[in-house]
């Protein structure tokens, strides 16, 4: 290549159709992105959990060379290719230490005459401010994309992720989430919140990413055709249609409880006031649990 590919960090937030985008961006022929999709580079520099990184991977590549013992024709290929991604990206995080220029030689790998790299990775948002900007400045073309959900929803989301992936058939799930939901509700699992934090990741990223490379939009809008028009116009690649009607994993389907909804909204209000002084063509969706239109 003569010039060097835009890169592009999505950095979230958790459940707002960050591996939608991953798939999308992944079918793209102007985009070189490789198989795994959450590398968490710049989060593992941040607390030096190396060690967890590298055994995740090295789980990883266990599971796939099962998988490739009795793999045929595209699904050996996936595998393959994915085990290949798996090694590389184990060998960056052995070495224990900063070095971007192995972390760009490993989204770079490969690539011929694609215009984008990616990075996506949702736990990013929650950088402090110094990083982001590091990462603002790694290329000389760098952009962010930061993803938002109706805030009640996401975090019901997450809550059938977590206690999905606990990964216990015999327990009773519906019970479980509404066990989680509790202790997220009482200020005991925070984390879960933290993912939704709109205001904290909006307000680092503006204060760390030139406006002009930070696109900031909902998930719902992502999922039209216009907000897939949107997204490749900020990232100068050509449009590409896409399909709507495949969400990627889409968590069990439960409801929550009614007393829980009411307290989640309650709970939210913050995430949604500022969500909606700054983003006022806010979706139907928001609007109704912001009790608008009831």
């Amino acid at each position: 290549m003569t010039q060097e590919p835009t890169i592009m960090f999505c950095v979230g937030a958790t459940k707002s159709g960050t591996s939608w985008l991953f798939d999308y961006l992944s079918d793209h022929p102007d985009c070189h992105v490789r198989s795994i999709k959450e590398l968490h580079y710049f989060d593992t520099q941040e607390t030096g959990a190396f060690q967890r990184q590298i055994a995740l991977h090295r789980n990883k590549a266990a599971r796939l060379r099962d998988r490739l013992a009795d793999a045929k024709g595209k699904t050996r290929n996936r595998a393959s290719v994915k085990m290949q991604d798996v090694m590389h990206w184990k060998k960056v995080l052995e070495n224990r230490a900063e070095n971007t220029a192995n972390y760009l030689a490993y989204l770079t790998w490969g690539m011929d005459k694609h215009a984008l790299v990616a990075d996506i990775t949702p736990s990013y948002a929650l950088l402090p401010v110094k990083r982001l900007t590091e990462m603002a400045k790694l290329s000389p073309d760098t952009r962010f994309i930061y993803l938002m959900r109706d805030p009640v929803a996401r975090l019901w989301s997450h809550v059938r992720m977590v206690e999905r992936r606990a990964g216990d058939a015999a327990r009773d799930l519906a019970a479980a989430c509404k066990a989680t939901m509790d202790r997220v509700l009482a200020g005991v699992q925070s984390s879960l919140t933290e993912r939704g934090d709109y205001k904290g990741a909006i307000e680092r990223l503006n204060a760390a990413v030139d406006p002009s490379k930070l696109l900031i939009m909902f998930m719902e809008e992502m999922l039209t055709p216009a907000g897939i028009a949107r997204i490749c116009a900020f990232l100068g690649i050509a449009y590409k249609g896409a399909s709507f009607d495949q969400p990627v994993h889409v968590g069990p389907a439960l409801a929550m409880a009614p007393a829980q909804y009411d307290a989640a909204r309650a709970l939210l209000r913050p995430q949604y006031d500022f969500v909606a002084r700054h983003y006022p063509d806010i979706p139907a969706n928001w609007r109704k649990n912001m009790g608008e239109g009831l």
